[in-house]
Parts: structure tokens; C-alpha cells; sequence
């Protein structure tokens, strides 16, 4: 298959493209550090859009940065010249994908929590919304075409070779953001569900997205935790602590 055969060959990391690693995991420092100072973890955790947006990317940079660093060692094997500062340029182009995201996860935290305090059926019904959003999203052909772009990107770097100018890097970085956040974006509702800056929650979404992108059945793997969002999008039905993001409290972690 394609994309298995993409995914071994990118594994093999440049120096540039292993930088990514470790500034994944000082975001993830910085992630814990935060969540140890008892911060809220629900709606917009108390922010303001720009502190918001801050701790969003910084968070995204955690989760997502490990599971690019593969294609960006590919995309670095591919260019000659300055490598560090294009790879720079690229993940500023990623990352400013998902920073603009956070608009949206602000907008969207902000208005459960509005509901969640005038009745908190209304923050459990926001739940089971993003669970099973979430787990129709996984079973897409939609996802599917996201997700084999995030899984086998080499057919789109014939098309990245065409790009010219300054910000043709950062362009690149962009464009398999986009691609990123189509394949990721349910997963990423399912977060503030779960309540954003939560470590554990992070972790283990940020294993299912290196999971889908890496592994040989990651396809197969993404159909499973479709289903098992579906199953939790039925559970937090009856079991509102499910989706603690949506609550209008909840205690420190």
C-alpha cells in the first residue's frame, strides 16, 4: 500500500526535521507546568482570545508536531539550500493553520459554556454533539482522503515543487496543515470535551493521531475510534462526566 510504503521511507528523520521533536516535547513541559497550577480546563479555561490562542498553539504544537515531523524530514531531504530556515518557514505555515483553529475552538467554548450555565443539559447535550460529530466525521470519505494525504504525502510534493517566492516553505507548511486539520479536527472537539490543557486527554489524542498517521492499519485504526466516539457520544448520555470540558465546573487536574 502507498501509504505504508510513505510512512517507512519518512521515518527516517534529519537533524532539522528531529528539532521538531524537542520542541514538541518543551510544549508539552509547558503544557504540564500549566495544568499543575490547577488552571480551569473548561470552555475557554478563563482566557482571553489571545491568551486562548497562545495556549492553543502551544498545545497543538504538543500533539501534532510529532506526528509531522516524518513528513517535514521528508519535505527537508527534498530541498537544498538553508535547510533549517525553510523547515522554519514550514512549521510556522503549519502551526498558523491551527492557530487560526483556535478562533474557532475559542468561539465554540465560549458559547457551550454560555449554555452549560444557564443549564447544564444543555453543556451534556454539547457533549454527546462532539462525540458524535466526532465519530460520523471518523467513518467520512472525508476523512479518509485527509487522512491518506497526512499518510502519503509524496503524490503532493511534485505539485510543492512548483511553488516559487520567499513564503513557497511556508506555503508547503499550510498546505499540509490544512490537510492535518481536515484529518484531525473532530479529534479536536472531542479535546474541549474532554477539557482542553487536560494532559491525560491530550496524550492519549495526541497517540490516536501519530496512530492514523503512522501505523500500517491506521486506517483501519481511525473506522475504530469512530466507532468507540459513537459509543461515547451514546454514554454520555446517561453519564455526563464524560464530557468535563462541557460541564459548567470541574475539578482541578
Amino acid at each position: 500500500m502507498g501509504g505504508v510504503a510513505g510512512s517507512r521511507t519518512i521515518w527516517r528523520l534529519t537533524p532539522q526535521a528531529a528539532v521538531l521533536l524537542i520542541t514538541a516535547a518543551i510544549a508539552w513541559v509547558a503544557i504540564i507546568t500549566w495544568s499543575q497550577q490547577g488552571g480551569p480546563m473548561t470552555g475557554t479555561m478563563g482566557l482571553t482570545l489571545p491568551t486562548f490562542l497562545v495556549a492553543w498553539t502551544v498545545m497543538m504544537a504538543a500533539m501534532m508536531l510529532p506526528s509531522v515531523a516524518p513528513v517535514a524530514s521528508l519535505y527537508a531531504r527534498s530541498i537544498s539550500g538553508r535547510r533549517a530556515l525553510r523547515l522554519t518557514s514550514f512549521t510556522v505555515g503549519y502551526l498558523v493553520v491551527w492557530a487560526s483553529a483556535g478562533v474557532i475552538a475559542f468561539a465554540l467554548g465560549s458559547f457551550v459554556a454560555g449554555l452549560a450555565e444557564g443549564d447544564p443539559r444543555l453543556g451534556t447535550a454539547a457533549g454527546v454533539a462532539a462525540y458524535l460529530g466526532c465519530g460520523l466525521y471518523q467513518l467520512s470519505p472525508l476523512k479518509y482522503r485527509c487522512l491518506a494525504h497526512c499518510r502519503s504525502p509524496l503524490s503532493l510534493f511534485f505539485h510543492y515543487s512548483s511553488y516559487r517566492g520567499p513564503l513557497r516553505d511556508f506555503r508547503v507548511g499550510a498546505h499540509h496543515g490544512a490537510y492535518c486539520l481536515g484529518c484531525c479536527w473532530g479529534l479536536m472537539v472531542v479535546l474541549l470535551a474532554l477539557g482542553a490543557m487536560s494532559v491525560v486527554p491530550m496524550l492519549i489524542l495526541a497517540t490516536v493521531v501519530i496512530t492514523e498517521k503512522l501505523w500500517s492499519n491506521g486506517e483501519a485504526f481511525s473506522r475504530l475510534v469512530g466507532v468507540a466516539c459513537l459509543g461515547l457520544a451514546v454514554a454520555t448520555i446517561w453519564i455526563p462526566g464524560l464530557a468535563p470540558g462541557f460541564m459548567t465546573s470541574m475539578p482541578s487536574m
